[in-house]
């Protein structure tokens, strides 16, 4: 019979021995390491044990040695189970559960056995705490990873995997799970600890992110499994995609950049530790990429191109490959220009990778765009969603081609193809191509003028805006051909908005009826349109641009002057009133002519006496004849205008 009174089990190297004071009788061999036990215990708790030991059972042998392999959890948890049988303590964890849930099931100690054996036992700690307790879920879903194909047929990981599920979609502080946002100073029931004393004040609910940092441990896996199990109950895809980019971004170095978070801070319950699993990241991204709902998002299709760069790195599959690229591409109207830059990292001689954002502009044309936008849009919080998508994505694209026309092995035939791909429609304006063909001119000096006019066939000169006519011009990186061209829509530019004067010009004099100035300056107009007209067919374009900008400084010159005189005009009108009016209490001539600058000259008669006489001239007189000739001179100029 077992001992009465078991102290505890003792090793040496690789060998097991218990503390009964009675030799062993049976050895039990699990990864190499030998136990040394006794028949009864294990006999009368252990069903697999007891069969074992019947098979092998012979009169002569007074010892018995069996193997047990694959064991579920390694010598450690059998020795848990040894101990049990003995009669010794032993302590239920989340760490260990599934492992002896999984090993009691293995060595078959059910109550047939023995009543509360360690199968039921381990049972109820699994119902009662594991399933009830996030942090217990979370430690024992990573722990199974040693006992998964036992566990699997027991239902165990299935049923944490779904109480995780649970949980995450519900607010912790209900239940009053500790979050490491106030650490220990958060009691059981969730209001807050000063040294030790419930305060009463309840904290705020946790935001919905909260449960990202303790699932970001799992396997690649395991991960995958609880995303799936959270999918079917239910939970809005936009948790679902924040978990998934905060698991990527904590496992593919790289990804950091391209995830828009604004918090540092990792939320996980308080005392938890946990081992980061050990992943392989090829196999991660692909894993990652089937998980990814299928919508769209401003801070979305950032993260998508960054994964991209990195399947790119790493070489993954070209299925994984091809469905990021039409993932981005449906999407190409929330992309950035910072996050098409993709450099090229293989053999290629150009800088960036062109052939993959011109396949993600392919997508974007071909593809009808059947995702929808996250709601609420905690991930589009700058998408506009009545937008036009296709003139945006032209803005971007020649942004686009405007930073990758300095690569000096960028070939004419491959910005030619990306300018293109876009229908004519969504570029009301070809100012952008202008530009980007004008850098690429720029850095490419050495091509010729048949290559330039060829590249130049893409820009509609119609589409170009004035000041874009303006600059080409006189850009002598154009070819000739190219500038005569813009010449000529420049001059239909100017006679469109002349003729839009004209008719604004006509529908204000209309009603008002006084018009003589505005009939005149009408004649004026039409005047020179037809001499502008005579200047075409004489001269060419050249010369009308440069009549057009002559006229236009002569008529500033014309406003300056009119404004100018109209001042001048002023101040005489107030000199006079003042004159006016002071006239009349003037005593002395020779006062009033020092007031308004005056000199009276003493006529011969008088040259002796300092006292003005009856003849000499009144004040008025004085005035008259000093004023009026210069307001005369001031009056014939201005009446010219």
């Amino acid at each position: 019979m077992a001992p009465a009174k078991v102290s505890g089990f003792h090793r040496q190297g690789n060998d097991w021995f218990c503390n009964a004071g009675l030799p062993s009788d049976i050895t039990i061999i699990v990864d190499g390491i030998n136990f040394h036990l006794h028949k009864f215990p294990l006999v009368s708790k252990c069903g697999k044990i007891a069969s074992i030991f019947e098979e092998h059972q012979s009169a002569d042998d007074n010892s018995f040695t069996t193997q047990l392999e694959e064991f579920p959890g390694g010598p450690d948890i059998f020795l848990f189970a040894a101990k049990f049988c003995y009669g010794i303590r032993v302590e239920f964890t989340a760490r260990n559960m599934m492992s002896v849930y999984c090993a009691a099931d293995y060595l078959e100690m059910t109550d047939e056995y023995g009543e509360d054996n360690l199968l039921s036992k381990a049972e109820s700690f699994f119902h009662k705490n594991v399933l009830r307790n996030w942090k217990d879920c979370i430690l024992a879903l990573q722990s199974s990873e040693s006992c998964m194909p036992r566990a699997e047929k027991l239902h165990i990981v299935q049923k944490c995997l779904n109480a995780v599920s649970m949980m995450a979609c519900t607010d912790p502080s209900l239940f009053g799970w500790p979050m490491m946002m106030y650490g220990s100073l958060q009691s059981p029931g969730g209001s807050i600890l000063w040294n030790g004393i419930n305060t009463g004040a309840r904290i705020r609910s946790a935001e919905s992110d909260w449960w990202f940092e303790d699932i970001s441990y799992f396997s690649v896996g395991l991960f995958e499994r609880l995303i799936r199990t959270m999918e079917a109950r239910g939970i809005r895809p936009e948790h679902l995609a924040g978990a998934i980019m905060y698991y990527a971004r904590k496992h593919l170095p790289g990804l950091g950049r391209w995830h828009s978070t604004q918090s540092g801070k990792a939320r996980t319950v308080a005392s938890f530790s946990l081992t980061p699993a050990t992943v392989d990241q090829k196999v991660l991204l692909e894993s990652i990429e089937r998980l990814l709902p299928k919508k769209k998002g401003k801070s979305f299709c950032r993260f998508l191109l960054g994964l991209l760069r990195v399947a790119l790195i790493l070489g993954v599959n070209q299925t994984c490959q091809d469905s990021l690229e039409r993932r981005i591409g449906m999407q190409l109207e929330l992309a950035s220009l910072d996050g098409l830059l993709i450099p090229s990292y293989s053999d290629s001689d150009t800088l960036y990778n062109t052939d993959c954002v011109e396949r993600i502009i392919h997508h974007f044309v071909s593809s009808e765009s059947g995702l929808t936008l996250f709601s609420p849009p905690s991930l589009d919080l700058e998408t506009s969603p009545s937008s036009e998508p296709l003139r945006k994505v032209a803005r971007l694209i020649d942004s686009y081609l405007a930073e990758v026309a300095s690569d000096v092995n960028l070939k004419p035939g491959k910005i030619r193809s990306l300018a293109e791909v876009l229908p004519e429609s969504s570029r009301p304006l070809h100012d952008g191509l202008y530009r980007a063909l004008d850098i690429y001119f720029k850095a490419h000096p050495w091509l010729s003028d048949r290559e330039k006019e060829e590249l130049c066939n893409i820009i509609d000169y119609q589409k170009l805006s004035v000041d874009a006519c303006a600059h080409a011009s006189q850009n002598e990186r154009l070819p000739l051909r190219v500038i005569l061209q813009v010449l000529f829509f420049e001059q239909m530019h100017l006679r469109t908005a002349l003729a839009g004067c004209l008719n604004v010009l006509e529908a204000e004099s209309a009603p008002t009826g006084h018009g003589t100035a505005t009939a005149e300056m009408a004649g004026h107009v039409t005047a020179t349109s037809e001499t502008a007209g005579q200047i075409v067919q004489r001269d060419g374009w050249v010369t009308v641009v440069r009549e057009n900008r002559v006229l236009k400084v002569d008529m500033e010159k014309m406003r300056s002057r009119v404004g100018e005189l109209e001042e001048e005009f002023s101040k005489i009108k107030q000199e006079m009133k003042r004159v006016t009016k002071s006239h009349s209490s003037l005593s002395s001539p020779r006062i009033g002519g020092r007031k308004f600058g005056c000199k009276l000259l003493p006529r011969s008669s008088d040259a002796q006496t300092d006292v003005v006489g009856s003849t000499g001239p009144t004040p008025r007189s004085s005035v008259e004849q000093a004023c009026p000739s210069h307001h005369s001179k001031h009056r014939k100029s201005f009446s010219l205008f």
